[in-house]
């Protein structure tokens, strides 16, 4: 049931983003005002006393400079079949009428002026613009019945930042406008006007099964509906069995959650095709953009005075250190529904000389005055030393400059310590909500730890970080369980200053050393505590949920193809964005953590990104083999050529002076990169011996 606060409150948000509104009878479309629309404002005081005077009153909104596609009733096919149409009309907000209908809400272009129409764009298709008004959520009419925003499409921006119509539905409105004819009664054209070519296919069904299923259809009425339009339509057809799986993919998603993908574009994502429908497995997304490294509360404040009195202030390794700070003071202490914890594995990467080395020192300051020193660590000796560190004491952050080498030694397999500490590593991750057990001792009781909290913040140099890494390493999980930031070129470097914690540092710090969640229960509260729950708003599970099904659909495809480092990277990223919605939520409001959706979707931004950066990265440098790794650092080597030189050719001689390989070397990989149409190769003829040349295919 709608209360009159709602409505009242409605009325108001709507004039704050800049709508104007005013009052309809209760249970009507009946403007209460004298002028109709014409008295609509977006003036608080005067909103206030129109709901005092009715309290019940339908909030109603002026449509000029706004086009409002009126879709009457559920069963409404306009605009039929055509999938692109239907993705564009889930572009803008989007209301659910009390019959089931819609309107679509667009910025009218400048200089438009159209007016509202009846039945005349197709039949009981409306449009309300300049002359008119619409009911607007959460007003009620029909015994009842309210309007509703449909989930992820409710109307948040202002006019000026409404999308306009497609370019499609704005020539029909300037065919209103003009008095010809729109597309709704015109013949169809030929078949072929409407086919889906090669390189449009997969993304297109994908689009046409997420508004099938947003109305409630089933997997099996979706498959029979495109490959029907996949027989009809898509030039040439896809294989039966790669319809099906596109219809499987869009059935995880909840009917109500699918709003939520169209928006964010999930399926363009999931199957943009290239050239010949083969796009780059993992297009390179760049550094992780500055509006990622931005998180509320102690974070950002641990950052803000990492940057101000660094010698040479990064912002992604001050993030690090400050991220995996906080990971380390909530452990133990807070939880999320589903048991999620605290524990991160950070790793910042920046070259020599970067500052590297300041977060570290920053961290060590914090835990000082907080009187948390025991849970510093630094290298890692072996599995046996981090097990018994945290049987000592359960939370305790290790950084290290030593990732890379660890990695090396690990690969080189000469000694079963290194290989015991990555073991080590990754049961003492997820045994963060659980018991670990420990090896057993001669002649001792074997010993548990109970719910370990294990953060790394290392840092390593990039080139050497990757090229360590080995195939293994990426499918036994280590790599996924990683959070990878890479620092740009070195900025210029500022006179380092001495300066004191800033206080709200060091009290939320001190904080969380005190918080002690549960009962009293004395020293047991020490060995098991009860963290904390930290639940999700009902906005924000949404938008975790949604993620956790695209994950799920990215390691399906990554399954099809054969892929087990895209599984294994994909298999972790909803725990990620889990684990770090929490950390985000501990840092915005230590004293009341919530989960809300500004945390989620930073949590799922942040862990797309990080995902699609490591599978790219990880492609670039980690080999299966040594003359798999030569035609990987050619590509390289020519990618940089590339961005610097732009379409301009290579010479050999370059080549071969940052590759010396013998000349048999070079023609075997020069002639497998030109069979995978990676490179192009050319010889010009000289006074002496011909010029080679190279260069990435497509330079040109």
């Amino acid at each position: 049931m709608v209360t009159p606060n709602e409505l009242l409150t409605a009325a108001l948000r709507y004039a704050e983003l800049g709508y104007r509104v005013f009052p309809c009878a209760p249970g009507t479309k009946v403007p209460l005002t004298e002028h109709g629309f014409h008295d609509a404002t977006i003036d608080p005081d005067q909103i206030e006393r129109w709901w005092t005077q009715h309290p019940s009153a339908n909030v109603a909104v002026a449509t000029e400079g706004l086009v409002i596609i009126d879709i009457d009733g559920d069963a409404n096919s306009w605009p039929g079949g055509n999938p692109e149409r239907m993705f564009d009309l889930a572009a803008g907000p989007m209301a659910i009428t009390p019959r089931g209908g819609s309107h679509r809400v667009f910025r009218q272009p400048a200089g438009k002026g159209w007016r509202c129409t009846e039945g005349r764009l197709a039949p009981k298709v409306d449009t309300r613009a300049d002359g008119g008004y619409i009911v607007a959520p959460p007003s009620v009419i029909e015994g009842g019945k309210a309007y509703r925003w449909a989930p992820g499409l409710e109307l948040d921006d202002p006019p000026d930042r409404l999308p306009e119509p497609p370019p499609w539905l704005a020539q029909e409105l300037d065919g209103l406008a003009n008095g010809t004819p729109t597309s709704a009664h015109v013949a169809a054209g030929p078949p072929e006007a409407n086919q889906i070519p090669k390189g449009q296919r997969n993304a297109t069904l994908a689009r046409l099964a997420g508004a099938m299923r947003r109305v409630g259809m089933s997997q099996a009425e979706m498959a029979a509906a495109l490959l029907r339009v996949n027989a009809d339509r898509c030039a040439p057809p896809l294989p039966p069995r790669e319809v099906e799986r596109i219809a499987s993919s869009v059935a995880r998603y909840e009917p109500d959650q699918v709003a939520v993908a169209l928006a964010e574009n999930h399926w363009d994502q999931m199957y943009a095709e290239g050239p010949g429908d083969e796009a780059p497995d993992n297009p390179d997304p760049g550094p992780i953009p500055d509006e990622l490294l931005c998180v509320p509360g102690f974070i950002g404040e641990v950052m803000t005075y990492t940057l101000q009195t660094a010698p040479y202030p990064e912002r992604a390794l001050a993030f690090c250190g400050a991220l995996s700070l906080q990971a380390l003071l909530a452990g133990r202490k807070v939880r999320d529904a589903a048991d999620n914890r605290t524990n991160l594995y950070v790793l910042g990467l920046a070259n020599s000389g970067a500052g590297k080395d300041y977060p570290r020192k920053v961290n060590q300051k914090v835990l000082l005055e907080a009187g948390l020193t025991e849970s510093l660590g630094d290298t890692f000796a072996s599995g046996e030393g981090i097990e018994d560190r945290l049987f000592l004491h359960p939370s305790v952050l290790f950084q290290t400059d030593e990732i890379d080498g660890l990695m090396t030694k690990i690969n080189l397999g000469k000694d079963a310590r290194h290989e015991g500490i990555m073991n080590v590593l990754l049961k003492m991750y997820t045994s963060a909500s659980a018991l670990y057990p420990m090896r057993v001792k001669a002649g001792k009781e074997p010993g548990v730890i109970d719910q370990p909290c294990l953060c790394i913040f290392g840092t390593a140099i990039p080139k050497h970080y990757y090229e360590a890494l080995s195939l293994k390493m990426l499918t036994n999980g280590f790599f996924a369980r990683m959070l990878i930031l890479e620092t740009g070129k070195r900025g210029r470097g500022q006179d380092a200053v001495v300066r004191d914690l800033p206080a709200p540092v060091l009290a939320t710090a001190r904080w969380w050393a005190d918080f002690c969640p549960g009962e009293k229960r004395g020293n047991l509260a020490d060995w098991h505590p009860i963290p904390k729950v930290v639940e999700a708003t009902p906005e924000a599970a949404d938008v975790l949920r949604a993620f956790r099904q695209r994950a799920d659909d990215q390691y399906s495809l990554a399954e099809d193809k054969g892929d087990p480092v895209g599984m294994a990277i994909w298999a972790r990223a909803n725990e990620k964005a889990r684990r770090l919605a929490l950390v985000y939520a501990c840092s915005a409001n230590h004293l009341d953590p919530r989960i809300d959706a500004d945390a989620a979707r930073w949590a799922c931004a942040f862990v797309e990104h990080q995902t699609r950066r490591m599978l790219f990265m990880a492609g670039e440098y980690v080999s299966e083999n040594e003359f798999d790794a030569r035609c990987k650092k050619l590509v390289v080597t020519l990618r940089k050529w590339q961005e610097k030189h732009g379409d301009a050719w290579m010479p050999f001689w370059q080549i071969n002076r940052k590759h010396p390989w013998s000349e048999r070397e070079h023609e075997e990989v020069r002639t497998t990169l030109l069979n995978q149409r990676l490179i192009e190769y050319t010889e010009v003829r000289t006074a002496g011996r011909p010029s080679k040349l190279y260069r990435l295919l497509g330079a040109s």
